[in-house]
C-alpha cells in the first residue's frame, strides 16, 4: 500500500515543532525510533487549514494493524511491541483525537464521537477500507469497540489489553473541576504515582519511562482539551451493543489500575477468550510485548 502523498504536508507546524524537539529529548531509543516513523495527515473535516496536520506513526509492510492508546498517553505507548511486529504488519498507530500531539483545534468538542470520526478519517486518507485488525489498550480497549460496530467490513478481528470504559456509566466532571483536575493530573509527583501504578513493578518506572507518560502534556491546548473530555464523561458504556468481530482480551494479572470488579464485569459482558499474563501491570504491551507480540501474530497472522 503507498500512502496518499497529498495528505502529507513538509511544513512544519505548531505540533510538528514540538514532536521534532521532543525527538532531540527522549531518553528511550525505542522511543526516538517510532518517532522518526511519523507521518502528518491533513484530514478534511477536522483540520481547520492545511498547516493543522495530524500524526500518525507508520511502521512496516503486509496486513494492516491498527493501534490505538490509553488515556492522557500518546503513540509512543506502543515503543516496545513495534519492533516485534514491524516485519508481519503495517503498524497504524495514531495519536486519539484530543491526545498526545494531536492539534487541538477550538470550539471543537472532545468526546468518544470525535474519536472515532478521526480514526475512520484516518483510515479513509490511508486508503485503508478492509482487513483491519485492531490492538486497543486500557481506554483505547473501548475505542476499539465502538470502531469495530460502526465500521464493520472495515475491521476484522479485536485484541483488547486491559480494556477499559466497557461497562462504567458516563461520569461526567463539570467547571471549575474539569480544568482544576487537569491541572492537577500535570503535577509531576501525581504523574509519577500513576505511572508506577501501570507498572507491574514499581521499580521498573525509570526516567525514560515517566519522561514519556508526561511529555506529551507540554502541547497547546493539552490541559482545555482534557477537561472538555472530563466535560463529556470520558469512555464509558462502550460494550453493548456488541461486535460481531472475533475479540481476544488479555489482562495483567497485576493490575493495580482496573479492579477486579471491572475486569469481571468486562468478561461476563463479551463473552469472549481471555487470558492474563503473570507479573504483567496494566499495560500489558508495555510490561509484557513479546506476550503481546506473540499473541497478536496468533491473532492475526
Amino acid at each position: 500500500m503507498e500512502l496518499k502523498d497529498i495528505f502529507f504536508n513538509k511544513e512544519l507546524t505548531t505540533s510538528k515543532n514540538e514532536l521534532n524537539k521532543i525527538e532531540k529529548e527522549l531518553l528511550d531509543p525505542l522511543a526516538v525510533n517510532l518517532t522518526k516513523c511519523v507521518k502528518w495527515a491533513y484530514l478534511d473535516g477536522l483540520s481547520d487549514s492545511k498547516s493543522e496536520l495530524y500524526p500518525i506513526a507508520v511502521v512496516g509492510e503486509g496486513k494492516p494493524l491498527l493501534l490505538l492508546h490509553g488515556f492522557d498517553s500518546c503513540f509512543l505507548e506502543f515503543r516496545r511491541l513495534t519492533p516485534l511486529l514491524k516485519d508481519k504488519f503495517m503498524l497504524i498507530i495514531p495519536d486519539l483525537f484530543g491526545f498526545g500531539f494531536c492539534p487541538r483545534p477550538k470550539h471543537t468538542e472532545y468526546g468518544i464521537d470525535s474519536i472515532i470520526t478521526h480514526l475512520k478519517k484516518i483510515l479513509e486518507v490511508l486508503n485503508i477500507n478492509s482487513n483491519v485488525s485492531l490492538v486497543g489498550a486500557s481506554m483505547g480497549g473501548g475505542i476499539a469497540i465502538k470502531l469495530a460496530r460502526e465500521i464493520p467490513k472495515t475491521i476484522n478481528k479485536l485484541l483488547l489489553l486491559s480494556p477499559a470504559g466497557l461497562t462504567d456509566p458516563p461520569s461526567p466532571i463539570y467547571p471549575p473541576f474539569d480544568l482544576l483536575g487537569a491541572c492537577f493530573l500535570k503535577q509531576a509527583f501525581v504523574r509519577k504515582q500513576l505511572c508506577k501504578q501501570a507498572f507491574a513493578n514499581p521499580k521498573d518506572v525509570s526516567a525514560p519511562e515517566l519522561q514519556i507518560a508526561s511529555i506529551h502534556t507540554n502541547m497547546p491546548g493539552w490541559k482545555e482539551s482534557l477537561a472538555a473530555f472530563a466535560r463529556k464523561g470520558g469512555i464509558s458504556n462502550c460494550g453493548l451493543p456488541l461486535p460481531k468481530q472475533s475479540t481476544k482480551i488479555i489482562w495483567g494479572e497485576e493490575d493495580r489500575i482496573l479492579t477486579k470488579s471491572s475486569r469481571d464485569k468486562c468478561i461476563k459482558l463479551l463473552n469472549c477468550s481471555h487470558e492474563s499474563i503473570p507479573q504483567c501491570g496494566h499495560l500489558p504491551h508495555i510490561d509484557s510485548p513479546y506476550l503481546v507480540a506473540k499473541y497478536c501474530l496468533e491473532e492475526f497472522g
